[in-house]
């Protein structure tokens, strides 16, 4: 029967007209099993069917008193347009029924008599070509349902995709990518890397009168000089080795809508010759090529250099940087609007909840205090991994500080955070000064007070460190307190004011892990689950701490 999926030949109708009541009693007989059949004896009778059933194929003889096949399907092409016409024939009527064929009024036409398993191979292409039609209609419809409804999301305000935020610099900014969107003026966007630029270009790019046109993006960084030339400007065959055809550029693609260059401070100069030229005289030559081409495209650039150093060493056009800096937008990074840390964490949980099956529903505080004091020198793509590696390495329905893994290379200084506005800001108590120690005067906002070396232990498994705002303290587990060995002790200097807020949280870790360790013998299930972590996750951990030789070489039942 039928390969196409979704098909049931039974619950599309079948008509059979002819006015000789053997042949659809032969119909009838041959086919009852495989389709529903529905029969007429003259073409007045079928199209009186066609008016109360949806039929799916019409079969008809072309030699009827009153009323001839090719009558009949026309007007039946009237009432049921849908419908896939066959027509039964003599060897007299070839030629009159192929015109027919050709005009698109008949799918096939079978010679008399026909042979029943050419017909039930006939009848079933034909119920697939139906069905195939009709599906193809539905998912057009839909389609363009989509796609209104999608017109209606990105046009209903101005939309700038997945940025999110309500800090007053974001605010800001979108607010300027709003008024260059209704011109056509070239525009520059910057700001360090990770903070949304080419989000803001296309936000651009859909909010302007060219959103029905191309939007073409390059990343000028990720090509070589020859070959970023050929992408840009296209070239013709034979132009250098292996060109063997005339391949269009981005220019030409992008022609009537909008052409995103990424990375412009990182063009090479002999290229800067060329772009200088389109966008002052809007035409080109292809590499290899004679012919001058004119496009009309609005250029969006961006960059994280500083171009005016960079003008400064020659290295960048000074003309071409008027010409690209009409309309500069500096995008702020994400350490300027840390209080849009919380909603963007909400977005970023949603996006990836894949990763947990959708068993991790949000963020405990503590986890939430310490990402709104980091300083994000990746800004939001950083934050976007960071919790897409929470979501993995979760195994509560909250993601814990013990799930966050601050990827910021170390050695590099973390920029002053800007706390999030909130009604109690959080600030950590500093520590009760010991013997022989005088107090700190200046404590660090969002660090751990630690005391001289030597001194103290290291933090106990139950932070006793509390935030001035009652939040909890971040903690690696929910485990009783356990009371660290001497081995487990690390010094640290008087003052956190040397060392990242990524230092002293690794050094943490790494203690309560060892303090774990050693209060369950090596036992890895007891420390996971003293830690309230998973197996997989300590293993994990231990191999970052190069801790793997505290294990027994023949580690105990685990249970």
């Amino acid at each position: 029967m039928s390969q196409v999926a979704g098909l049931d030949p039974q619950s599309l109708p079948i008509l059979v007209v002819d006015d000789e009541a053997d042949n659809l009693d032969a119909f009838r007989f041959n086919f009852k099993k495989s389709f529903r059949i529905l029969t007429a004896q003259s073409g007045t009778e079928g199209l009186a069917i066609l008016q109360k059933e949806r039929v799916a194929v019409l079969v008809t003889d072309q030699r009827m008193p009153r009323m001839t096949g090719l009558e009949f399907l026309g007007r039946a092409r009237a009432i049921s347009p849908d419908a896939v016409p066959i027509i039964l024939t003599a060897y007299t009527d070839v030629d009159v029924l192929i015109e027919a064929i050709n005009l698109g009024h008949v799918y096939r036409y079978i010679t008399k008599p026909w042979d029943a398993k050419e017909m039930r191979g006939v009848l079933l292409q034909a119920l697939e070509r139906y069905h195939l039609r009709a599906e193809n209609a539905r998912l057009g419809d839909q389609l363009r349902e989509y796609a209104g409804y999608l017109n209606q999301e990105w046009h209903g305000a101005f939309n700038f995709g997945q940025l999110v935020g309500n800090s007053q610099v974001l605010k800001t900014a979108l607010s300027r990518a709003e008024q260059v969107s209704r011109t056509h003026a070239t525009v520059l966007l910057r700001g360090e890397s990770g903070t949304g630029k080419e989000l803001v270009a296309h936000a651009i790019h859909i909010n302007s009168l060219r959103e029905g046109k191309p939007f073409v993006r390059v990343n000028c960084a990720a090509l070589a000089s020859g070959v970023l030339e050929s992408e840009l400007f296209g070239h013709e065959r034979g132009a250098f080795t292996g060109a063997v055809a005339r391949k269009p550029g981005r220019f030409e693609l992008a022609d009537g809508g909008t052409l995103f260059l990424d990375e412009i401070g990182d063009l090479p100069m002999e290229v800067q010759v060329k772009l200088l030229r389109v966008l002052q005289e809007r035409t080109f030559e292809r590499v290899g090529g004679t012919e001058t081409l004119r496009v009309d495209v609005r250029i969006i650039s961006a960059t994280h250099r500083n171009l005016e150093a960079l003008v400064a060493e020659g290295k960048f056009r000074e003309d071409l940087y008027y010409r690209l800096n009409v309309f500069p937008i500096v995008l702020p990074p994400l350490r300027e609007r840390l209080g849009d840390v919380p909603l963007l964490c909400q977005h970023f949980l949603h996006k990836w909840r894949h990763h947990s099956s959708g068993r991790v529903t949000g963020i405990e505080p503590a986890a939430l205090e310490m990402l709104t004091q980091y300083s994000f020198p990746g800004n939001v793509r950083e934050l976007e991994n960071l919790i897409e590696r929470a979501l993995i390495l979760a195994s509560n329905p909250e993601i814990r500080v013990a799930d966050l893994e601050f990827s910021r290379p170390q050695g590099r200084k973390a920029a002053p955070a800007i706390a999030a506005p909130s009604p109690s800001p959080p600030i950590f108590k500093a520590a009760e000064p010991g013997p022989g120690t005088s107090p700190n005067p200046n404590p660090v906002p969002g660090t751990f007070p630690i005391a001289a070396a030597g001194a103290m232990s290291a933090p106990p498994t139950n932070a006793q460190v509390t935030p001035a705002s009652g939040m909890p303290s971040p903690v690696i587990s929910d485990a009783p307190a356990v009371a660290p060995s001497p081995s487990a002790q690390v010094a640290a200097p008087a003052s956190g004011g040397g060392r990242s807020l990524a230092d002293r949280l690794h050094d943490q870790e790494r203690t309560e892990i060892l303090a774990a360790i050693e209060q369950s013998e090596g036992n890895i299930a007891a420390a996971a689950r003293q830690l309230g972590i998973n197996r997989s996750t300590l293993y994990y951990r231990l191999r970052k701490h190069d801790l793997l030789h505290l294990l027994p070489s023949r580690p105990e039942s685990e249970t």
